[in-house]
Parts: structure tokens; C-alpha cells; sequence
């Protein structure tokens, strides 16, 4: 698994999956745990999403 997420974008999910965490908790709602998937993506620095479109938000070295 090569790593196509950048550290604005890690930054970004880890905002929104936490935003959405904590509005299902405050709500009572299930949905609060789709919050869980911008934080999985972001720890592991891949999102499957990215590979099908052919997106990559990382830093190209320069050659």
C-alpha cells in the first residue's frame, strides 16, 4: 500500500472524522461512527478512493 494522502489532507480528515464523531454523539445517532472512516484513512496515510481516480495528494519529490 503505497501512501497517497499529504499532511494537509491527513490533517482535514482527522478534523472532519472527529467533527463527525462528536455530532453523532451529541445527537444520539449511529451515523457518528461513519466519522471513523476519515480517521482510519488518515492513520494509515492510504484511502482506496484515491486509487480508483487516480488521486494523490502527497508531495512529489524532486528528481
Amino acid at each position: 500500500m503505497k501512501t497517497n494522502i499529504g499532511k494537509i489532507d491527513t490533517g482535514l480528515r482527522v478534523v472532519a472524522g472527529l467533527g463527525i464523531l462528536a455530532a453523532g454523539y451529541h445527537y444520539e445517532s449511529f451515523w457518528g461512527l461513519v466519522g471513523l472512516l476519515p480517521l482510519f484513512t488518515a492513520a494509515l496515510g492510504f484511502c482506496p478512493a484515491y486509487t480508483l481516480f487516480g488521486f494523490n495528494t502527497c508531495r512529489r519529490d524532486k528528481e
